[in-house]
């Protein structure tokens, strides 16, 4: 019906174009080679050419400016109703012809062919109007691209200055034989300035440098000359170091700043000025903190480090600071001042959520969170949450089941690694590394069935090599489930169902965790190919193994607290990659694989630790935790009354890929693919066809949809509709499944059809 709509009023799209002006259509761009142009790559100058014209014409879909289309149809509302929305926010008016600045474009696409070089190239407009269209066509006729043939450094080396720029010579991003590209000369000087900058250089700047290019050499070649601007400051040649550094730590309006109330009232710490008349922050946060130390040389590097050291430490507002000239040294000094202004240190926040779920299930938790911003005066950062709530079904045919949690959870974050040895002596790099320790309990309660007590304690270290880059280990680790009641009834349940029996066994995990991530895009960029890398290794019962001598197969596993303690080493991969086809299309890639092995005090990894497959992040087309293992099938959830219990392996591989592009405004489409299985280490005899073999790849689940998303920037709506194409539990030779689609049927789409409605992007 849409489609109709949309094809009833293409004919209308001249509605608001005046008699006298055109639709504009859009403009092509052609180059041409000179008689004696040298091999022109077209493709990627036309790509960046093309994006200088501003102006584009209406979206289309299909052929058709849709959005002028409901423009148009909106008419002219009255109010600020559906209409009023329609034609101001998803309508967009004619792009006439008349408002093409085509001179102006010419210009532009002239002079950014001489800034890359192609010198006395020559651009020229025609115009193309037909039944009221205007179509424009710029052709650039291109002329051979000149190349660097040497670069010169023009300097006296005797000078501090000098000596720092013929240091940053040799990695010149100006290379000999590389094309003439006036943004690379900018590019030059900014890193001058910048490694200057690390020299002690603080009133040095880019203008100070003057790029003399000789084009006259012949053979399309020129020469560059890197020299002063006659009259630069003699400021901008000196060296700076760095005198006093004062910090105001809890910095007000009101704050007497005067050098006299300095003298008198700050306390000296390794040789930083602290004023801090309450005492709030032990001295020691901030010689961690800056990194910069009286007596040495200028540097942005160890200035921004200083900065964002004290942004991280997560108690400041604000955090501000100035470099001030002394009048009381000698040689060139800077004084640097730093005004902390500080967040309240208490805050208590309250949070209500309701639910409603697919099972006919509804319930709400409330939670309250206590937090302290510098409980300890070192910036240590400690919650204190506590959190309860229900869950109960309605309107169901089998007996009313409701689901009470209660629990607390404590978490203390100290701005620095505390270890019974020295790590760092001083924060390096731009993060501040953190210790973090937490505690949690939660009680859980089914009305009819069980009810489970849970506690984990953690303790360990997150730091940053770079920005892209982060570790966390936990060196101390314990996690104790325990159930405290299971009715009679459900106790039978177990004893039949041994994939159910261990949702609830007792469990207890202690041993180390490490976790490493690589993130390429944390720092948005608008590169063809950025990847994502995260992995991670656990452990659970290693040292206490070794001490107690556990062994499952003999019979005599150890306890502690009166349960067996797990032992296991589990490890996952996962690799993402994200292709940047243009601004409108993304191919999005993922390849996760894992695997866990339990041994000694084990014959089983623990529930929580296992792998499972299907759901919204995972292969779409199958129900949560439903999938596998291996050709294992468990039923289908969504055609019966009792929810399926999670199927758990010790092996995972998954791969999905997806084509992510923009409809229009903030919604987007996808069209994916998602592969992948789980399988046991072991034979399992509840679960025939579960084992890991050498056919692993035949026994690959395969499925496919579409989605939609609502991407607002601050948050995405993700809706997939998706069907398996190869379901690995048929017989051998019966698994693909293309045959089988009847989209008609509503039973096919009731045993086959899924959706998936989640928060954010699956990977």
């Amino acid at each position: 019906m849409l489609l109709l709509m949309l094809l009833a009023s293409a004919c209308n799209v001249m509605k608001n174009v005046p008699d006298n002006d055109t639709l504009y259509k859009g403009s092509k761009l052609v180059l041409q080679n000179s008689q004696d142009s040298m091999h022109l790559d077209k493709k990627e100058l036309k790509e960046e050419l093309n994006g200088l014209i501003k102006i584009k014409p209406n979206s289309k879909i299909l052929g058709l400016p849709y959005k002028l289309i409901i423009y148009n149809w909106a008419g002219t509302p009255t109010g600020k109703g559906i209409r009023y929305w329609l034609k101001n926010s998803v309508g967009e008016p004619p792009v006439l012809g008349s408002s093409i600045n085509f001179e102006k474009n010419r210009d532009i696409i002239e002079n950014r062919l001489e800034n890359r070089g192609y010198f006395q190239s020559e651009v020229t407009v025609d115009t193309l109007k037909k039944n009221k269209y205007l179509e424009i066509v710029y052709t650039a006729k291109v002329h051979p691209a000149y190349t660097i043939r040497t670069i010169h450094y023009r300097f006296d080396s005797s000078t501090a200055i000098g000596k720092g720029i013929y240091d940053l010579a040799p990695t010149t991003i100006l290379k000999t034989g590389s094309n003439y590209d006036l943004d690379k000369i900018k590019a030059e000087r900014n890193r001058i300035d910048a490694g200057l900058k690390e020299k002690g250089m603080f009133y040095f700047n880019p203008d100070n440098l003057i790029m003399d290019v000789d084009s006259a050499l012949g053979n399309n070649q020129v020469d560059i000359i890197c020299r002063f601007k006659k009259d630069v400051p003699v400021k901008a040649k000196q060296e700076y170091h760095i005198g006093n550094v004062i910090v105001f730590a809890d910095y007000r309006n009101d704050t007497d700043t005067s050098a006299l109330n300095i003298l008198n009232n700050a306390t000296i710490y390794k040789g930083y000025l602290i004023y801090d008349p309450l005492k709030k922050v032990k001295t020691r946060v901030f010689a961690r903190s800056i990194a910069e130390k009286p007596g040495d040389l200028y540097s942005r590097e160890l200035h921004s480090q200083s900065l964002k050291h004290m942004v991280s430490l997560g108690m400041y507002k604000f955090v501000n600071s100035r470099y001030q000239e002394s009048d009381t040294s000698i040689k060139p000094t800077l004084n640097v001042y730093y005004y902390l202004t500080p967040s309240p240190d208490k805050s208590l926040r309250a949070e209500v959520s309701g639910l409603t779920k697919s099972n006919n299930s509804v319930g709400t938790e409330l939670s309250l969170t206590w937090r302290h911003r510098n409980i300890f005066h070192g910036a240590e950062q400690f919650s204190a949450k506590i959190y309860g709530g229900f869950e109960k079904q309605v309107s169901t045919q089998q007996p009313t089941v409701t689901t009470n949690r209660f629990g607390v959870e404590f978490n203390l974050l100290s701005p620095r690694i505390i270890a019974p040895f020295n790590l760092q002596a001083k924060n390096k790099g731009d993060f501040t590394p953190q210790t973090k320790t937490t505690l949690t309990y939660e009680y859980f309660e089914r009305n009819t069935q069980y009810t489970l007590n849970s506690a984990k304690l953690s303790y360990g270290y997150i730091w940053k090599s770079d920005i892209r880059q982060e570790h966390r280990l936990d060196i101390f680790s314990m996690n104790l489930v325990r159930p405290t009641y299971i009715s009679p009834e459900y106790q039978q349940a177990l004893d039949t169902n041994i994939t159910l029996a261990r949702s609830i066994e007792k469990q207890f995990i202690v041993g180390p965790y490490y976790n490493y991530n690589y993130n390429t895009q944390i720092k948005p960029n608008l590169h063809a190919n950025n990847f994502y890398v995260n992995g991670n290794i656990d452990l659970s019962g290693n040292v206490l193994g070794l001490v107690s001598g556990a062994n499952i197969s003999k019979g005599n596993p150890k306890t502690l607290f009166g349960i067996p303690y797990s032992q296991y080493i589990r490890t996952e991969l996962e690799f993402r990659h994200y292709l940047r086809i243009n601004k409108r299309n993304t191919i999005a890639s993922r390849i996760l694989g894992g695997v866990g092995y339990a041994y000694g005090n084990s014959d089983l990894l623990p529930f929580v630790k296992a792998f499972f497959a299907g759901g919204t992040n995972d292969i779409r087309a199958f129900r949560a935790r439903s999938l596998g293992p291996g050709t294992y099938y468990a039923g289908n959830a969504s055609t019966s009354t009792v929810a399926l219990p999670d199927q758990p392996g010790d092996i995972k591989m998954e791969m999905n890929t997806e084509l992510r592009t923009k409809l229009f405004s903030f919604l987007y489409g996808a069209f994916f693919v998602d592969a992948g299985n789980i399988w046991t280490m072991k034979a399992d005899s509840s679960r025939p066809g579960s084992q890991f073999t050498s056919n692993f790849l035949k026994e690959m689940a395969v499925g496919t949809g579409l989605g939609l998303r609502i991407d607002v920037n601050y948050f995405v709506i993700r809706f997939d509709f998706s069907m398996p194409i190869r379901k690995p539990f048929l017989p051998e030779g019966k698994r693909w499944v293309f045959h089988d689609i009847d989209l008609g049927s509503a039973e096919w789409r009731k045993q086959n059809f899924v959706f998936n409605l989640a928060i954010g992007y699956p990977f």
